[in-house]
């Protein structure tokens, strides 16, 4: 069976989401004959991927939501996220264009790690509050995987992936 999630690392839902099918996949007698396909989607293509911005502050000036409607937002969507076992920060979370770390997905595809660094994404998005449009992190995060650093430099300085 082949299951494609379509997901954007900057997306606390997907990350749930994420979390929560992987413990009910757990669960099925049939996991291993389980395929899993990470899509690409942006939720914000119109970011600027030179810039960041703090949770709150996206979507005051974003989505023109009141501060605290933005924070019990939030809180609702920590409260959630406890649930599925991930204790997010979003006062680190720095939102940004997220087209680099889509491209850093695919590359993973290539290595058969793409579920490895769509979580090393997330963890570095809502836990550890980096940058997933900054080069240097994505090569990082790639390396750390084993994914090789010149590769994936080449891969952020080219269209390869861009389609």
């Amino acid at each position: 069976m082949k299951i494609e999630i379509w997901s954007d690392v900057m997306c606390p839902f997907c990350y749930i989401g994420k979390n929560n099918f992987e413990k009910a996949l757990e669960q099925l007698p049939f996991k291993d004959e389980v395929e899993v396909e990470w899509k690409s989607f942006q939720l914000d293509p119109s970011l600027n991927p030179e810039e960041t911005k703090s949770t709150a502050d996206y979507f005051r000036e974003k989505k023109g939501f009141p501060e605290a409607q933005a924070r019990q937002m939030i809180s609702q969507v920590q409260q959630m996220g406890i649930g599925a076992g991930i204790n997010f920060h979003f006062e680190k979370a720095l939102i940004t264009n997220t087209f680099s770390a889509h491209k850093i997905l695919h590359l993973a595809k290539k290595y058969k790690k793409t579920n490895e660094m769509e979580e090393a994404l997330f963890i570095a998005h809502f836990i550890e509050g980096k940058n997933v449009g900054d080069h240097k992190t994505l090569i990082d995060l790639a390396e750390s995987l084993g994914i090789d650093s010149e590769e994936t430099r080449q891969v952020l300085d080219t269209s390869t992936f861009d389609d």
